[in-house]
């Protein structure tokens, strides 16, 4: 169990941190609900104390292993498909993992590959949502804002 002032991640909308565990009546059930503040924006969420482990909340990663998801953007691409739905597919399936040297893939690849010829739609929203978990999970760690955050993004890949 998480508890005030815990750094954690979930998968689909980054890094941030416990505010408060607050207990909510719903449908007649009384349940525990971590309060989850993120660094980007003004957004808080609230995750059923009992649910974490299947949705797959984790703590922020050691600075190693956020070294170690930089040098992943600033290495080669990885192959993918050409065809931009089975593409979708397959970053979507690493974005859901929450792993942040899977997400930091997903990032690289997809920048690249706007710069070589434009995302589709859902591929760019993919790629903010993505760009999005890295930054926050960088700005906890690193203890920096979100412009330098995007700095060591944009210069490592």
């Amino acid at each position: 169990m998480f508890t005030i002032g815990d750094k954690i991640v979930h998968p689909m909308h980054g890094a941030g941190v416990i505010e408060e565990i607050e207990e909510m009546k719903i449908l007649g059930e009384v349940k525990k609900y971590y309060v989850l503040k993120f660094p980007c924006g003004d957004m808080k969420i609230m995750i059923p104390v009992d649910s974490t482990k299947q949705i797959g909340v984790r703590s922020v990663v050691s600075v190693v292993k956020l070294e170690e998801a930089i040098s992943i953007l600033e290495s080669e691409s990885s192959e993918m498909s050409a065809n931009w739905n089975r593409r979708y597919r397959e970053n979507s399936e690493k974005l859901k993992t929450g792993d942040v040297l899977e997400v930091a893939e997903v990032v690289r690849n997809l920048m690249r590959t706007d710069r070589e010829k434009k995302l589709s739609t859902g591929e760019k929203k993919m790629l903010s949502d993505a760009k999005q978990i890295l930054l926050s999970e960088i700005i906890l760690i690193m203890g920096i804002d979100v412009k330098e955050a995007n700095n060591i993004i944009d210069k490592a890949v």
